[in-house]
């Protein structure tokens, strides 16, 4: 069974009006009843995504969207959720009613995919309505859910439109060796789940393997006597940040040192960016509103790293007492004005595509935004050092 992260697979998204069929292309296009059908407008209220194989495309996560006309205040949060999916789109498929033909909503919505630089296709529906079929563009196609219409062609134009480019980024096989050792820190306590890695963990060994390297997994309290066992010093120490303070003073300062979400930042993000961000917690005064973000929604224990540790050490480091605001998942603002700084997670549950217009939100409004690994390491004085194996931001604090 195909276990790649939904973060790195390609995601497929449909949109349009009510009624415009997009839940029934979206069943036919996956031969699957993904989305609930029905004649009323309004059926699909909230996106609802489902990670699969689609042949010819190979791992997909595809999303179907409320009606981009909805109406009324509820109808509003549907269109922003809607809207907001475009953030993780690496393809959209805009639907319309080829009785109807293409509206101003339709055409708003298509400059607003243009704008993005998200590829597109445009998916006229309920063509077997239509005594004749019209011409169409490079990018279009007249398709029938019910009759099944050139769905085969929709599949293969999806194809050729949604082919991500290969990732040239790596996360830390760029800087290994064949037969290289790494160490990667991984402290057991009450947030780790049970019976496994999180998935940077998971990422970062696969990583390291697939550069011929070897991985050595231990906690932070066998730290010192793992690498004491190796017959040379590893090429890197790679921890988690929460241990970041402790880590740092059990590695002789010859061993290069990071943590995973340093290293997701260089992977997903702009490293640069929130490396220049982090100064602006020196800067925090009571009252200022901070924006602390994570990707994924998970149970908070009492010792979240994010609702609970990064606080409290800003407040220590700092003396003052800001007022922090909190959002998890698809949750984040497009206006981030109102805040003195965004702090971000390494966004591993998040596609590359949304972290980038993440942090661009951020630049774009002039609002310092920084990442959960920087910020730590940061306060525990070591940033220096922990970006050190990076040429792209070596000697940015000099």
């Amino acid at each position: 069974m195909n276990k790649t992260p939904s973060s790195e697979r390609i995601h497929i998204s449909f949109f349009g009006k009510r009624n415009a069929g997009k839940s029934s292309l979206l069943n036919a296009f996956t031969d699957q009843d993904i989305a609930i059908v029905s004649d009323v407008k309004g059926t699909t209220t909230d996106p609802v995504q489902k990670s699969m194989e689609l042949l010819p495309l190979g791992p997909v996560v595809i999303i179907d969207t409320p009606g981009i006309d909805d109406e009324g205040h509820l109808g509003e949060l549907r269109v922003r959720k809607a809207k907001q999916t475009l953030n993780k789109t690496d393809l959209a498929i805009v639907v319309i009613d080829a009785s109807v033909g293409m509206s101003e909503v339709d055409k708003d919505l298509i400059e607003l995919i243009k704008a993005k630089d998200i590829p597109y296709i445009i998916a006229y529906n309920k063509c077997d309505l239509l005594a004749n079929i019209p011409e169409t563009a490079e990018n279009e196609l007249y398709v029938s859910a019910v009759t099944k219409y050139n769905i085969h062609e929709l599949k293969e134009l999806a194809a050729k439109l949604g082919v991500l480019e290969e990732n040239k980024k790596h996360i830390v096989k760029d800087l290994l060796s064949p037969e290289d050792a790494v160490i990667l820190v991984v402290p057991i306590d009450k947030s780790a789940p049970k019976g496994r890695l999180i998935l940077p963990q998971q990422q970062t060994i696969r990583d390291i393997l697939d550069g011929g390297a070897s991985a050595f997994v231990c906690r932070d309290t066998e730290l010192v006597a793992t690498i004491d066992k190796l017959k040379n010093p590893p090429r890197i120490v790679i921890t988690d940040s929460q241990v970041f303070g402790p880590v740092s003073k059990m590695v002789p300062e010859n061993i290069p040192l990071t943590s995973f979400s340093i290293l997701m930042a260089r992977y997903k993000s702009d490293l640069r960016l929130v490396v220049e961000g982090v100064n602006a917690v020196n800067h925090l005064k009571d009252g200022d509103k901070v924006l602390i973000s994570e990707g994924c929604t998970h149970h908070r224990q009492c010792e979240d790293i994010g609702t609970v540790k990064i606080p409290n050490l800003i407040r220590k480091r700092t003396g003052q007492n800001p007022e922090f605001v909190f959002t998890s998942g698809t949750q984040f603002p497009d206006d981030v004005s109102e805040y003195k700084m965004v702090i971000h997670c390494g966004g591993c549950m998040l596609t590359e595509r949304e972290v980038l217009y993440r942090m661009r939100c951020c630049k774009d409004q002039n609002i310092p935004v920084t990442n959960y690994g920087i910020l730590i390491a940061y306060l525990n004085g070591i940033l220096k050092r922990t970006i050190e194996p990076f040429d792209e931001v070596r000697g940015i604090l000099e």
